[in-house]
């Protein structure tokens, strides 16, 4: 017969060491707590400031309707799309981009949260008051109008003047220049003949 073992009991069910068990979870509760801990240590959450209106204008429109080659190897920010300086990522189109300037991760970047702050009715009132200035018609002045009118009847008359102007330097030009007319005419060309005659 072969050294094979014949016959191994291999149907009992596993016994498993209790104590073993005990001190792994004990160990596992341990490295938990001084985790908690170390997380409490790190100090209260970052405050953000609250939304703010944008102070700037986005621009949309500069490159609508140009092309651009496109090369794998160019960087960011002269990629395609719209380029964002603060995440430096690239958008494909304006509306992608606009959610993303709009979005969480951007205001986050810039040290926003997404909460909007509460006005106060003083600030309110301001608001209003400003916006009733603003369309009040009784700020102009019949004066003010008679000002603007009588700038643009000027502007209007200086742009007259030098068309006046324009025309004659052609005109001038023109009759300097017989010699030119006298050629056409000779060749027989009708309708140069035509345009050389005062």
């Amino acid at each position: 017969m072969s050294g094979n073992p014949v016959g191994i009991d291999n149907t009992s069910r596993r016994k498993f060491d209790k104590e073993e068990y005990l001190e792994r979870a004990r160990q596992r509760e341990q490295r938990e707590k001084e985790e908690a801990r170390k997380g409490k240590e790190r100090g209260p959450p970052v405050q953000r400031q609250p939304l703010k209106h944008r102070d700037y204008e986005v621009d949309l429109e500069s490159r609508l309707g140009k092309t651009q080659v496109v090369t794998p190897i160019a960087p960011l920010n002269q990629q395609a799309g719209y380029y964002c300086s603060v995440c430096e990522c690239v958008v494909k189109d304006s509306a992608n981009y606009l959610d993303h300037i709009n979005g969480k991760k951007h205001q986050r970047a810039l040290g926003m949260s997404m909460r909007v702050e509460r006005a106060s009715l003083e600030q309110v009132q301001k608001r209003f008051e400003a916006l009733k200035k603003r369309k009040d018609p009784s700020t102009f002045t019949e004066q003010d109008l008679d000002e603007r009118i009588m700038k643009q009847q000027q502007e209007e008359e200086e742009r007259k003047r030098q068309r006046k102007e324009k025309k004659k330097e052609k005109k001038v030009s023109a009759a300097r220049q017989p010699d030119a007319c006298m050629q056409i005419e000779r060749t027989g060309s009708p309708t140069r003949a035509r345009r050389c005659r005062p």
